[in-house]
């Protein structure tokens, strides 16, 4: 029997998952196992896709760019293990994989596995969407490349900012109400963001530009230099707050991080 594309994506997303925590239970040195990691898990579902859905296009952070996707009417977006230094560091939980699938214009399906979580979250079962947002609101911030602005936009909301690792898992935190908002700036590919974003909105949030405008996939440079995910009653003020922070950030403002998530670093 054939499985949906929202079903495939969960699933592959899962067993790539299964594969690295068993990979990173032998332990080992840092920088092989994160090589060793990447190259397993999009060999897996590389191997995953050819065999399910052989007629459509693949674009993967570890693949060569293949770029007869640019007139595929369906291309497999993945990132085969997203947060790799935080995979190579023994006790992290904040690495994922993504799975993601455009079709004509739009991500149709999509799924992020937090193998360390054991959690999976895809539009097959889209999470609940979040409740309230948290006063002070909380925001994630990459644990390596917050952009300049981010002190500034906390400073204006009276926000607290959260570092942690993986697109895919800061994404998570917010579908699952853990955090208000994803804010960054620093430029990411669409691996980065596609299966998140897929996810995020198939549970109701925002997902946009930090301007405001579409995020869009299936560029011929697949390149995106920011990203906002957060609830949808809260879009608005982030955006207005984003555009004032913008303006007025000073460099050296991007060290500035006032809260720690927990077993963050």
């Amino acid at each position: 029997m054939t499985v949906s594309d929202d079903e495939l994506a969960s699933q592959l997303a899962a067993d790539a998952g299964h594969r690295l925590l068993e990979l990173r239970s032998r332990g080992g040195d840092a920088g092989q196992l994160k090589d060793a990691g990447d190259r397993l898990s999009h060999e897996f579902l590389m191997a995953e896709l050819a065999r399910a859905r052989p007629a459509d296009a693949v674009l993967s952070e570890e693949g060569a760019d293949d770029l007869s996707r640019l007139s595929a009417h369906r291309v497999w977006i993945i990132d085969p293990l997203d947060g790799t230094r935080e995979f190579g560091e023994q006790g992290r939980a904040d690495w994922a994989v993504h799975v993601a699938l455009w079709q004509a214009g739009d991500l149709i399906a999509g799924a992020v596995a937090l193998p360390a979580q054991g959690q999976v979250l895809s539009t097959a079962a889209p999470p609940a969407p979040p409740g309230p947002s948290a006063q002070p609101l909380r925001l994630l911030a990459s644990r390596t490349r917050p952009p300049e602005f981010l002190a500034a936009l906390a400073t204006d909301l009276n926000a607290v900012l959260m570092p942690m690792g993986s697109a895919g898992a800061k994404a998570a935190a917010v579908i699952q109400g853990q955090a208000d908002a994803y804010v960054h700036a620093g430029g990411q590919y669409e691996w980065d963001s596609a299966a998140p974003v897929a996810v995020a909105l198939a549970a109701g949030l925002h997902a946009s530009r930090i301007d405001g405008s579409a995020l869009v996939y299936n560029q011929s440079h697949p390149y995106i230099p920011d990203i906002l995910i957060c609830p949808d009653g809260i879009a608005a003020t982030l955006l207005q707050a984003i555009e004032k922070s913008r303006r007025t950030a000073q460099p050296g403002d991007a060290h500035v991080i006032t809260v720690q998530r927990p077993g963050a670093a």
